[in-house]
């Protein structure tokens, strides 16, 4: 018996200092912004993409979780608070998941900073599926009237979030930081859109649909500045133009999911902080 107690005291000690020494082996992540959300809280996704190392995925990880992107092939600029990335036509961020934002968002708010001139259809974000959507946010139109798009598809329907011709949210192509926030309340199946923490006048609803549901399950990734569908090699080599797969070739800094309607205090924190 004694020897047995021996043998397993002995087994225990080699087993806490292999342990230790795996963590002491552990490489450090790195300095990266780090919000004051913790990961259970609502701010389930935040890119700030302030890394200055030279390694991109840093530059471009979720501080939430510590989420880096498989790929970021983005240059970094200037942001509305120290660095952002500039978009670029072919190329995105790619990560392999917004954490566990979908699984949880029966509500939700999208807030980012952009920065844009040219007049193009692109992608802020998307969230491709195996079920042919759930989510992602387009802009298009003209200087006078620029149009934003955010769609959605869950579990039971599917809704284009649009702002455009007379709800047109003026003032976003003229090359300059503008804080763009989209606010869905699945109370109210409303969604309010917020431009530099002012809420638009026209308000979208998705009549009677209540809480979303999106199918984690089926998302395959989480893009940001492109959209849904890829374009193939031959397409790139041909310069290729396509409306759902396109990507955006602004400039995009701070970058957030939450699983909560934002309140509109809330929005303007994050718009007068420069978050």
């Amino acid at each position: 018996m004694k020897k047995i107690l021996y043998n397993l005291s002995g087994f225990l000690m080699f087993s806490i200092a292999f342990t230790a020494c795996q963590k002491m082996d552990r490489p450090a992540l790195g300095n990266y912004p780090k919000d004051a959300n913790e990961p259970g809280g609502p701010l389930k996704f935040y890119a700030a993409f302030d890394g200055t190392s030279n390694n991109p995925q840093r530059n471009a990880v979720d501080s939430v979780r510590a989420n880096f992107p498989s790929d970021n092939p983005l240059a970094p600029a200037d942001g509305i608070s120290g660095k952002a990335v500039q978009g670029q036509k072919y190329k995105y961020i790619k990560y392999s998941t917004a954490n566990d934002f979908a699984a949880t968002a029966g509500s939700f708010t999208v807030a980012f900073w952009q920065k844009r001139g040219l007049m193009k259809t692109e992608h802020i974000f998307s969230m491709p599926s195996t079920g042919n959507g759930s989510m992602f946010l387009l802009e298009e139109g003209s200087v006078a009237t620029p149009v934003a798009k955010l769609y959605v598809k869950d579990a039971t329907a599917e809704k284009w979030f649009e702002w455009s011709g007379a709800n047109a949210v003026t003032g976003l192509y003229d090359d300059q930081w503008h804080h763009l926030a989209f606010v869905y309340d699945g109370s109210s199946s409303k969604m309010t859109l917020y431009k530099d923490g002012v809420a638009h006048s026209f308000v979208s609803e998705w009549t009677g649909h209540g809480n979303v549901k999106l199918e984690a399950s089926k998302i395959t990734a989480l893009k940001v500045g492109a959209g849904p569908l890829e374009f193939t090699q031959a397409q790139i080599d041909a310069g290729a133009d396509d409306w759902l797969r396109n990507s955006w070739t602004g400039g995009i800094d701070q970058f957030r999911l939450y699983n909560t309607a934002l309140g509109a205090g809330e929005i303007k924190a994050l718009f007068t902080g420069k978050k």
